[in-house]
């Protein structure tokens, strides 16, 4: 399908999916990448140009995200700083493996995976408050992040939040820290896709993604940090179980 040829109608919608997508990471710490990449797709765009071109859009509101959320008083630098050089090293591996190698095998098993981690967190927000406690694991979640995050066209936010949740890390401080440290690694996994496949990745569609997504930036870091860490916890395991969940169901279909 050429995007190139979508009129006013078509962009207005992707500029609402960009928007609703982006409240949704910028609230709950993921979902950017896995709404728009799956929208791409599902219209015939390649997977390694999908997600070439969700990342591309997705430096311009982690950007908008991260600012608002360092505003809003939501990172944990030292998080931070533990999360971004692993995870732009992930990015840079999981870029080359997408555009050189079908990496989609293993996709099944880690959608199965954050279904599970999801239906945890659900239980753990129920049962909440819990003690709070500093994550041990972090470095290899920061690559595991973002290798899959561009190799499969979304995975940072579901890997990294969902895992430093479960460990007992704060929600809205983890929720802020990983929106701000996306920048840094889909900044680099824009910059391997481009030098790659060219600019061919910015599309109308991406356009109107970006658009929605930087207007709606701000109001997912004030969610973070307006909800309640209970609620937050339920609706990370819900957005993690339901598209692990239909991930699963669309592999095997």
């Amino acid at each position: 399908m050429d995007l190139s040829t979508l009129g006013l109608p078509e962009i207005v919608g992707f500029i609402a999916v960009g928007f609703v997508a982006q409240v949704i990471d910028g609230a709950l710490g993921m979902a950017f990448g896995v709404i728009s990449t799956t929208l791409l797709v599902s219209l015939g765009v390649p997977p390694a140009a999908a997600s070439a071109g969700v990342h591309a859009v997705e430096t311009f509101t982690t950007a908008a995200s991260g600012t608002s959320h360092i505003y809003h008083r939501n990172v944990d630098w030292r998080l931070f700083g533990r999360l971004a050089v692993p995870g732009v090293v992930g990015g840079v591996l999981g870029a080359y493996v997408l555009t050189h190698v079908n990496a989609e095998a293993a996709r099944p098993f880690v959608l199965v995976y954050l279904s599970s981690i999801g239906v945890y967190l659900v239980w753990r927000g129920i049962h909440y408050p819990p003690t709070h406690k500093p994550p041990k694991i972090v470095e290899p979640l920061g690559l595991a992040g973002g290798f899959l995050d561009a190799a499969g066209g979304g995975g940072w936010g579901p890997i990294v939040t969902g895992n430093l949740l479960v460990q007992g890390a704060e929600p809205r401080r983890t929720i802020g820290t990983v929106n701000t440290t996306e920048f840094v690694v889909t900044a680099t996994i824009s910059a391997t896709f481009i030098a790659t496949l060219g600019w061919a990745v910015f599309t109308v569609a991406t356009v109107g993604l970006l658009i929605g997504g930087v207007l709606a930036a701000p109001i997912g870091a004030l969610v973070a940090k307006r909800v309640k860490p209970k609620v937050l916890l339920v609706f990370v395991g819900s957005i993690l179980t339901v598209t692990g969940a239909l991930g699963v169901v669309g592999a095997f279909t």
